[in-house]
């Protein structure tokens, strides 16, 4: 579905920031790409939503070279890809049933659809009864619960969450964890950027390995060993 091949990003004349990266992930895989700040997680992550451009190699998502698509096609792709931050990134002026009928609405999609599908998503990720809230009314988890229902309410293939949990306390951490299982065991595939050593320890699924742009570990069921 998803592969990078022989991927080296320079930022400058120093040291790339990705260094040779070949790997591939599959369709409904559950995979965590970790490493220590500045090992080179986010340029991927950037990469893969074609926020950056590689220096060298090719990104394909199903067979589609994303690098060589125009300006105009860019976005039909990214559409595929929803996206969850550390930082949540919600709308403070809108309520929480308006923050991810917007992403609905930036698709085109039809306010019958909105009316129908926002109402489903907020049971899914357990916030019920909170739509007339704004985000500041929120716990720092239930702000990351609507940034993932935003992110999965146009039914994306591919979630990507780039530290999730980095701003949460323990608890709210794994809320969100939970979640994103339950999404992937529904037939989304995610990939989750971390350097949360106890989450992926826990998670016992594939873990690739990033230390100096470098891929030094893609295991199937790993652990974190940095």
């Amino acid at each position: 579905m998803i592969y990078f091949d022989n991927v080296t990003k320079h930022y400058d004349e120093g040291k790339p920031s990705i260094d040779g990266v070949t790997f591939t992930i599959e369709k409904n895989e559950f995979v965590s790409i970790v490493g220590q700040s500045g090992a080179g997680k986010t340029t991927l992550v950037k990469m893969l939503l074609a926020e950056e451009m590689p220096t060298s190699g090719a990104i394909f998502f199903d067979s589609i070279n994303i690098n060589e698509l125009s300006g105009e096609d860019l976005p039909a792709v990214r559409r595929r890809i929803g996206t969850v931050f550390q930082d949540f990134r919600l709308l403070p002026t809108k309520t929480v049933y308006e923050n991810i009928a917007f992403a609905m609405e930036a698709a085109g999609r039809p306010d019958e659809e909105i009316v129908g599908d926002v109402p489903q998503i907020l049971d899914l990720v357990g916030l019920s009864g909170k739509e007339d809230h704004f985000p500041h009314q929120l716990s720092g988890g239930e702000r990351q619960r609507v940034a993932i229902a935003r992110a999965i309410i146009n039914k994306p293939d591919v979630i990507v969450a780039d530290e999730p949990t980095g701003n949460l306390d323990p608890v709210n951490s794994w809320d969100v964890m939970n979640l994103l299982t339950k999404i992937n065991e529904m037939g989304t595939t995610i990939i989750l950027a971390t350097h949360d050593r106890d989450i992926i320890n826990a998670l016992k699924r594939r873990v690739i390995t990033i230390e100096d742009g470098k891929i030094i570990q893609d295991a199937k069921s790993g652990k974190y060993i940095l």
